[in-house]
């Protein structure tokens, strides 16, 4: 559940990873697409309160792809007083100053806070789809996503595991779909796991040294080309308890993991391991490194909601363009009252733009 709106914070207990790099960078000159995501969620609260604190926090510009009228009636439920703006991608910046952007995607939703109804899954999909196209044509800097809620969007027909998968395919290029890898970042801790939404099962049948080795390539080219670190330094952890004990409690440290590993230091990148997943993540261990590629979703994504539940930010790799996101659900139980926390949103719109800056 989220907590109260609050400000986001700035402090690191930990050396930052990217922070200074991207720090040093100006925001991306073309506006950010924010999706709607789903539309009886938070995503429209946390807009709101994001767009209400762009002067106080010198936010990036950002559009949201979506139904105005859904976003007068939350504004109204919230209390908010605020102004929208029915714009074009173009028209959005001089905008951003005075109004809600809002660019619209030819779906109306209709679903109450909490409720979800028929029209949540067309809304959420055409946002994601016409963020995509948007920056693809370079009508923005980046593609910003709002949380959907994959059950809702399951019934609709919706076949992929998650917003990561439906990204790559939209990705796609003559028939390829690149590989999609997903980081989480923060301040404090940068994780990236190399099999993602799929069973422990699943993810241990999965897992191939040609897959760790393609996900850490990735991990390392972008954080050099969209992160601004010269020398990555990437921990890698092991897949069993205390890295296996010499294959005394599993054998995929030395079968798997260890020939992956030497094909990327033969690469020239600087990557360790395999490590024991439980020291990784202490304070003193993560100044040694700027990511930990961890073997399955979990493994990663609980130290990073352990530290930075509150502003760690979703940041999708190996696609052609730039995606962030909010590292939270929908939180149905709270959409409405005013209740929901924009720091991830606006950690992950910042990201975006430095990104986006980064690079261009």
């Amino acid at each position: 559940m989220a907590k109260p709106f609050s400000e986001p914070s700035t402090e690191s207990a930990a050396k930052p990873l990217a922070t200074k790099p991207l720090a040093a960078k100006p925001l991306a000159a073309k506006p950010l697409a924010l999706t709607l995501g789903e539309p009886a969620g938070i995503g429209p609260d946390i807009t709101i309160a994001a767009w209400l604190r762009r002067g106080e926090l010198n936010l990036p510009a950002f559009y949201l792809l979506g139904d105005e009228a859904l976003i007068a009636r939350r504004a109204k439920a919230l209390g908010a007083d605020i102004r929208i703006a029915a714009v074009s991608p173009s028209e959005a910046g001089s905008a951003f100053t005075d109004a809600l952007p809002v660019v619209a995607t030819g779906e109306r939703a209709t679903a109450e806070p909490g409720k979800p109804d028929s029209s949540s899954a067309p809304a959420a999909l055409a946002s994601i789809r016409q963020a995509v196209l948007d920056v693809r044509a370079g009508r923005a800097g980046a593609v910003v996503t709002n949380p959907i809620a994959k059950s809702v969007l399951y019934r609709a027909g919706f076949r992929h595991p998650g917003h990561t998968e439906f990204l790559a395919e939209l990705a796609a290029e003559n028939g390829r779909v690149p590989q999609p890898v997903m980081m989480l970042w923060s301040p404090q801790l940068a994780v990236v796991p190399v099999t993602i939404h799929v069973s422990l099962r699943d993810a241990l049948r999965d897992l191939t040294s040609e897959l760790i080795v393609s996900t850490v390539r990735i991990v390392a080219a972008e954080l050099k080309s969209r992160f601004g670190i010269a020398r990555p330094r990437i921990a890698v952890s092991g897949l069993n308890p205390h890295a296996g004990e010499d294959g005394s409690l599993g054998h995929e440290e030395q079968t798997v993991i260890a020939p992956a590993l030497k094909v990327l230091r033969n690469d020239g990148i600087e990557a360790r391991g395999p490590l024991p997943a439980d020291t990784m993540f202490h304070e003193a261990a993560r100044r040694t490194f700027d990511c930990a590629v961890c073997m399955y979703h979990d493994q990663a994504l609980i130290p990073i909601k352990t530290v930075a539940f509150d502003d760690a930010v979703n940041v999708t790799l190996g696609l052609p363009f730039i995606r962030t996101s909010p590292d939270h659900g929908t939180a149905f139980d709270i959409a409405g009252t005013g209740k929901a926390n924009p720091a991830s949103l606006i950690a992950a719109l910042r990201l975006a733009s430095r990104m986006a800056a980064a690079t261009s």
